[in-house]
């Protein structure tokens, strides 16, 4: 848990991410130093989910409806986004709680993200805004982002910077004393 200043009051935040507290009249951040900050695994996530969008509308000129099918992409691109990031989320808050618990409480937030998956869905198909199958394309680009991890990687590499991961600690087996 971490205590962070945020508006002149103090609050407890659940994060693994430092906090960085600037005084006024620091200078702006740059676009690389915000990027940074985004926790590693989720920005190649989303890096992916970009490219896989990207890639889908070059596809666009193939299709009748173009608006259609551009729309439903990109909706479903944006409900793929904040479902990695609720996944980011959630995880980071299960990792502070025992077992029992961080089982029904990603179950539950498993839940919600396809319940909202399935809003959004079911909204464009409904109201006939968008093209659903492309807005269904758009949120499987969380399966294709989860794909492209190898080559989003190279991206982050270049970004970030090497990974510096801590040493393992090997622990004895059970029953055996080190």
């Amino acid at each position: 848990m971490y205590f962070g200043l945020r508006d002149g009051s103090i609050q407890v935040m659940r994060t693994s991410q430092p906090i960085y507290i600037r005084a006024e009249g620091a200078r702006a951040e740059t676009m690389k130093e915000r990027i940074t900050r985004i926790n590693r695994t989720l920005f190649e996530l989303e890096t992916g989910i970009l490219l896989f969008g990207c890639v889908c509308q070059l596809f666009v000129f193939l299709v009748k409806d173009k608006a259609g099918y551009s729309l439903g992409l990109w909706a479903g691109i944006a409900a793929a986004m904040a479902g990695a990031f609720h996944m980011w989320w959630s995880l980071d808050r299960a990792l502070d709680l025992d077992e029992k618990s961080a089982v029904r409480s990603m179950s539950s937030h498993n839940i919600i993200r396809y319940l909202g998956f399935v809003l959004i869905v079911g909204g464009i198909a409904v109201t006939e805004i968008a093209n659903p199958l492309s807005a269904f394309l758009g949120v499987m680009s969380l399966k294709a982002a989860a794909y492209m991890q190898p080559f989003t990687k190279k991206i982050s590499l270049r970004i970030y910077g090497e990974e510096i991961l801590p040493p393992i600690i090997e622990e004895p087996a059970d029953g055996q004393d080190g």
